[in-house]
């Protein structure tokens, strides 16, 4: 067999995290003659990322674990398999693969490297001095003692950029469409009848998503006589500590909401419905929830933070409300209800907004290929 352009390691802490998001990445850099390594917790998802051409290599590494201990012996183990795979490039996951990914590749000695945050969750939510503080210790550690002069940035949006440090425009920094969506695996669907005005929020079931603050919305706007109704989708994630308790949840399914659980088909949820909904409290990289919403030709009804606000332009592809706000998010609510022609030409606007501003899967893996080629070795 012919060597391979480079080695490529990928260092994401839970396989269905690469599964539901990077499998294009993979097959992206399988076509382009990489070898191609996922280092992950190992569960159920090992198939789907095999099937793209990539070895799985499991590493045991507990997410939710604040214990520097063990992250610090992950990362020892991490850096015996990069030495072991002869790797040429690390691209790190999200913030916890960036850091004990980031310290295992310095370990090893591998200066070839690819940080890529999808969010920077409850450090970026916090307003608090705790959040500035925590923001200010991650800035020094991913420009400082983990990068090298061959690292490089991935973002999902501006706002995170900035959090760091970094200028959105350095050629060390790439903002991406988040992990980007299959156009033709979401299409538009014809929208259902109205009334009532029906809303999807297909999500993992946890705090930090708005999930209590749009079950109060549509209790107020129901209150006042607005016909619409809730369909919550997904399931708490055991390994986030803000997650939902399934008993909540059970108790919210009432009066015009409804917890479904997890879905398998989220172009059909969107398609049962008028609007993709995310009331996010900030902390994403760019929802993907919102990217598949907007590919199905969905009204997109979110909050102004970071991610959301880089996707959703008010009155453009949705409406966009102030975070923790039920009352307006209510008012929206209302405001779609009472105007059929709106949310039909919120969703036509949101599926141009994927087809035109390189929110494709195409589109991102191209931008990370070009990393990849930026990167290899001489």
């Amino acid at each position: 067999m012919a060597e391979p352009m480079a080695r490529l390691v990928y260092v994401v802490t839970e396989d269905w995290f690469f599964a539901s998001h990077f499998l294009p990445f993979a097959r992206a850099a399988v076509a382009m003659g990489l070898s191609v390594t996922v280092v992950t917790r190992v569960r159920d998802h090992r198939a789907a990322i095999e099937a793209t051409g990539a070895r799985v290599v499991p590493l045991e590494a507990e997410r939710s674990s604040l214990n520097p201990m063990a992250a610090g012996y992950a990362a020892g183990q991490l850096a015996a398999i990069l030495k072991a795979l002869k790797a040429d490039i690390v691209h790190c996951i999200a913030l916890r693969g960036i850091l004990v990914g980031g310290t295992a590749a310095t370990m090893a000695g591998v200066p070839a490297r690819v940080y890529a945050l999808t969010g920077l969750g409850l450090i970026g939510a916090r307003q608090d001095a705790a959040g500035r503080m925590a923001r200010t210790a991650l800035r020094h550690l991913i420009r400082g003692a983990l990068a090298s002069r061959r690292t490089r940035f991935l973002l999902e949006n501006p706002d995170d950029a900035r959090a760091l440090g970094l200028d959105p425009a350095d050629t060390a920094v790439t903002i991406v469409g988040g992990a980007g969506v299959d156009p033709e695996a979401f299409r538009p669907a014809p929208l259902p009848p109205l009334p009532p005005l029906r809303v999807a929020l297909v999500a993992r079931m946890l705090w930090s998503k708005g999930v209590d603050v749009a079950v109060e919305a549509v209790r107020l706007a129901r209150a006042r006589g607005v016909p619409v109704e809730l369909s919550l989708y997904g399931a708490p994630d055991p390994s986030n500590r803000r997650a939902i308790p399934e008993e909540t949840l059970r108790g919210w399914s009432r009066d015009g909401v409804a917890w479904h659980g997890p879905t398998r088909d989220v172009a059909q949820v969107y398609g049962a419905h008028h609007v993709a909904c995310l009331p996010s409290r900030g902390g994403e990289g760019l929802p993907r929830t919102l990217l598949e919403g907007a590919a199905c030709g969905r009204a997109l009804l979110t909050t102004d933070v970071p991610g959301c606000r880089t996707l959703v332009r008010d009155g453009v592809e949705g409406l966009v409300v102030p975070p923790d706000d039920a009352e307006a998010l209510a008012r929206a609510l209302a405001r779609l209800a009472a105007d059929p022609a709106l949310v039909a030409g919120l969703g036509e606007g949101a599926r141009a907004r994927i087809l035109a501003g390189g929110f494709t899967e195409a589109a991102v893996a191209e931008a990370v290929c070009n990393l990849y080629r930026e990167l290899m070795p001489a």
